[in-house]
């Protein structure tokens, strides 16, 4: 049972404009901004900038095309733990964490795993280097389920904002 539960931050519609642009093209200058919003600069970047204070807006990034970089091969990953301790399962987050490979990690329920990993390589053999010189030798992984993507059906880091009130 979750129990640190963080209460939601109000914002209004204009808010939730800013940040559905941002996240479509966050290379927009504050005056593009402004100009898409109807507000003029200043209020729109006391706006923005109080978005990232609240902690809403964490941070801008750009996505780049892995094909065109050479990283072919996206790779889903579950992986099953041998105990399911607190110093267990921080030993391993502690370890994914420092692989760029690893794009997202997530503790999940309802698989017979314990995690799931979202993996861009170059190719298979990186992959197979990937598994059996990193993750099969953490410590506690009894178990790994690897799916390889085909397609992108859908590739979004946009979050719904229609659900916000």
């Amino acid at each position: 049972m979750l129990t640190n539960k963080e209460p939601l931050i109000q914002i209004d519609r204009t808010d939730r404009r800013i940040l559905a642009l941002i996240q479509e093209d966050a290379s927009l200058t504050n005056q593009q901004l402004a100009e898409k919003v109807g507000l003029s600069p200043s209020p729109c970047l006391r706006r923005v900038r109080a978005l990232e204070e609240s902690g809403i807006l964490v941070r801008t990034v750009a996505v780049l095309d892995h094909k065109k970089l050479g990283l072919s091969l996206t790779v889903i990953i579950l992986i099953g733990m041998d105990r399911h301790t607190p110093e267990r399962f921080a030993a391993f987050e502690e370890q994914v964490a420092d692989y760029p490979e690893v794009l997202e990690c997530y503790l999940v329920t309802g698989h017979d795993a314990d995690y799931m990993l979202k993996v861009v390589v170059p190719d298979m053999d990186q992959y197979h280097h990937f598994l059996l010189n990193r993750i099969t030798r953490i410590q506690g992984v009894s178990g790994v389920h690897s799916s390889f993507v085909l397609k992108r059906v859908i590739d979004s880091t946009a979050l719904p904002l229609g659900y916000l009130s």
